[in-house]
């Protein structure tokens, strides 16, 4: 929830009887909610009883999800790069409970690798693009009584990885917005960072297909068994990493940098 409701009694028959992590009766956005991490997110909340708008380029992926997981789920199309397309979006929306800035980019390549266009392009989206749609959706997040963001940064954040300078960078700054957004809105609406390592997505096929194409077999088993767990994440479990930052069990947990990576950063 968003402000501390000091008023609300703890009884231990209470506890008993709720089943944790419901959402029900809230209201959810998820940018990039129609593959990867994003589709297993939108699952997860309304799962969880919530009403959940997939917000994402890919309206034809974005729409057979939601017809697929049924009446609470609906999709906006946006490019959240893009001023008056994120201002569109959120015409439509007189509420809000839970933001998820999930919808983003890569890049391979070290500082010479990277062309100015390719800084500024995933600097856009990144960056530009969690501003824009946070800055839309603030005054119905602090309207709301369970106000959260959650953003999705990466361990490329919090550490460095090779050959993903741009990449760093840009999630070095997610990581930064999310602790002052937490600072300048304690008490008023809670907002978390979920950094995970290496997750099987669509991203990563993409990358291996790109990168790899004639190895890709090969490469995949390298990859899950460079992670310290032994093998890369799976969607699902950083959409319930989510879930929990989204639900009531988590009203304490504000300005935090969640790491969900295999033991990546423990190393």
């Amino acid at each position: 929830m968003g402000r501390p409701r000091t008023d609300r009694p703890l009884h231990p028959a209470d506890n008993r009887m709720k089943q944790p992590f419901r959402l029900d009766g809230r209201r959810a956005l998820v940018t990039g909610g129609a593959s990867g991490i994003g589709e297993q997110t939108v699952r997860a909340l309304a799962g969880a009883g919530a009403s959940v708008v997939i917000a994402d380029l890919d309206h034809e992926a974005a729409e057979k999800l939601a017809a697929e997981i049924g009446e609470r789920v609906s999709m906006v199309p946006v490019d959240i790069a893009d001023a008056e397309s994120v201002q569109e979006a959120f015409a439509g929306l007189d509420a809000l409970d839970i933001l998820v800035n999930n919808a983003g980019i890569g890049h391979v390549g070290s500082i010479e690798g990277t062309s100015l266009e390719d800084w500024r392009r995933l600097f856009r989206v990144n960056v530009d693009g969690v501003f824009l749609v946070t800055k839309q959706a603030l005054p119905l997040l602090l309207a709301s009584e369970y106000g959260s963001i959650v953003n999705m940064g990466s361990v490329a954040g919090l550490v460095a990885v090779k050959q993903r300078f741009a990449y760093c960078a840009t999630k070095g700054a997610v990581v930064a917005l999310t602790r002052q957004l937490a600072a300048e809105y304690a008490g008023k609406l809670r907002v978390n960072c979920v950094c995970p390592g290496t997750v099987h997505t669509p991203f990563v096929e993409g990358y291996l297909e790109k990168f790899h194409k004639h190895e890709k077999d090969k490469v995949r088993a390298e990859v899950h068994a460079r992670q310290p767990i032994g093998r890369m994440g799976k969607p699902e479990e950083i959409a319930h990493m989510v879930l929990y930052l989204c639900s009531d069990e988590a009203e304490f947990v504000t300005g935090s940098i969640l790491a969900i990576d295999g033991g990546w950063t423990a190393l």
